[in-house]
């Protein structure tokens, strides 16, 4: 089969003829740099593709040798690309970085910087997540939009911070004979938060991968609500629910490989949130943007929304979410080489985590994951990160030691939460292989590749398949790390679909 997406047809994918085309010097420093050959970057190309559901892509090496010479491949190959690049080499690798053109978006469709006003977040929130349930295939919708960061990204999300026009007074009731009232009853609505609970809950058992368009049809049911006439308390929970699905879809997209999608999720939440005056709620969907910058090696961008989060949420946040956010501002200090700073953050993520079971008020469903075996979890991350980041540092492994095997102690007993226990088997079998102690962590990344089989979460595949890589680098000969080798090959899938 040919890849009919690239074809170099008159109406072919370069838009320009052969005379015209000049070596990509761009992608072609991408590519040398990568160390891939090109038919392992034709092989992750279609393996990808398949993953999108254009099975009619096969790319081969002289396909990519063309792309080197000067070809523009049509969508969703430079997505594709810039997606694999990114992941290559831990940062945002843009289409435009790859020399590569992409097809003029709409901007509701591509972008961050959208209108804070409450009929436009309801119709966006409709027409993207119509866009992801037509589409019916993973993360194809994803290869249509590109991720934005740097100024890009914070200066449209500090407008979160702008106070909301105040609504006018409202008229007295007419009679009922009269009122048009809105279909959905109060048991309904009930039902619909709850239903809100299931699916986070389904997704800290299982993983991105097993009910994401279940999700996304659930968010789309509730925007068409919103557009109904809704008494204005009635209003005012339904964005609420649709701020907790779409950073909930925007999660799973995450979890599951699919970045640009993922943070049109996180930014329409935000915005839900905004219109139900939920500031906390809010602060919460900020801090899975900053989640999302640190795995694409944006740890700048990743402080900069903590602290938008922080002081947005600063005279209303509870104690718990408090040292989630500061859990997350240490993580962020230390992917930017700042020992002191993701020390300070650290302690007070532990001090302020200390008051959560005397505060007056119950914390909302989504803040709830957030428990003793998560917090020991992210602070030690945090120092792993500064490990790896000071070069390997055997003083932050020590720090980060500890921490991990508490975490990893408590989600063993943790039936609702496998993913984190294998995030967090993952980390300890990291720490392990930094104090140079392999065995341990070879038994480790088995126990990890074993919970991780039960989860859809690609994030997990991953975490995993590099945590191998480091092992074969560093310890290739010992015995535990090659029967680890074959083990990944054998029980490991790829890639795990959503569906």
């Amino acid at each position: 089969m040919t890849d009919t997406s690239t074809a170099t047809s008159a109406t072919g994918a370069s838009g320009a003829s052969g005379a015209e085309k000049r070596p990509n010097e761009l992608l072609t420093s991408w590519f040398v740099r990568s160390g891939w050959s090109k038919g392992e970057l034709a092989r992750q190309v279609n393996r990808r593709a398949r993953q999108l559901g254009a099975n009619h892509i096969s790319t081969d090496t002289s396909r990519v040798r063309r792309w080197l010479d000067g070809e523009n491949p049509r969508e969703p190959i430079p997505r594709i690309l810039s997606e694999l690049f990114s992941e290559r080499f831990g940062c945002v690798v843009a289409v435009e970085d790859l020399g590569l053109r992409t097809a003029r978006q709409s901007p509701s469709a591509s972008g961050v910087d959208l209108p804070w006003t409450a009929p436009q977040t309801v119709a966006l929130l409709s027409e993207f997540s119509r866009s992801d349930l037509m589409l019916a295939r993973r993360g194809f919708l994803g290869s249509s939009l590109a991720l934005s960061a740097g100024p890009a990204l914070i200066e449209p999300m500090q407008r979160w911070l702008v106070p909301s026009p105040q609504p006018p007074r409202a008229e007295p009731d007419p009679a009922p004979s009269a009122r048009r009232v809105g279909r959905l009853s109060q048991p309904e609505l009930d039902l619909l938060e709850s239903t809100t609970m299931m699916f986070r809950q389904w997704d800290a058992q299982c993983g991105g991968g097993l009910r994401r368009k279940a999700v996304v049809g659930q968010l789309h049911e509730v925007t068409d609500l919103l557009q109904e006439p809704q008494p204005q308390e009635t209003t005012r929970r339904l964005f609420k629910v649709a701020a907790e699905l779409a950073e909930l879809a925007g999660w799973m997209s995450y979890d599951v490989g699919l970045q640009p999608t993922a943070q049109k999720y996180f930014v329409l939440a935000l915005h839900a949130a905004k219109e139900a005056g939920d500031k906390p709620l809010g602060s919460y969907v900020l801090s899975s943007m900053s989640r999302q910058m640190i795995h694409l090696g944006r740890p700048d961008d990743a402080l900069e929304l903590i602290h938008l989060a922080q002081y947005g949420s600063r005279d209303c946040a509870s104690p718990r979410t408090q040292a989630m956010l500061h859990a997350m501002e240490a993580r962020a200090y230390a992917n930017m080489g700042q020992p002191g700073r993701c020390k300070r953050a650290v302690r007070m993520a532990e001090d302020v985590f200390a008051d959560a079971d005397e505060w007056d008020e119950p914390d909302p469903d989504w803040i709830r994951f957030f428990s003793e075996a998560e917090l020991h979890g992210e602070n030690s991350h945090s120092f792993r990160d500064l490990a790896y980041v000071a070069g390997r540092s055997p003083t932050y492994a020590s720090l980060a030691e500890p921490l991990m095997r508490r975490a990893v102690e408590l989600f063993a007993t943790d039936g609702e939460h496998q993913r984190s226990y294998a995030l967090n088997l993952i980390g300890m079998a990291t720490v392990h292989l930094l104090q140079r102690e392999p065995e341990r962590g070879a038994a480790l990344a088995e126990q990890a590749m074993a919970v991780g089989k039960t989860v859809r979460s690609e994030r997990v595949n991953t975490r995993i398949r590099k945590t191998v890589d480091t092992a074969v680098r560093d310890f290739g000969g010992l015995a535990a790390v090659v029967d680890l080798t074959d083990r990944l090959a054998v029980e490991l899938p790829e890639a795990a679909e959503a569906v």
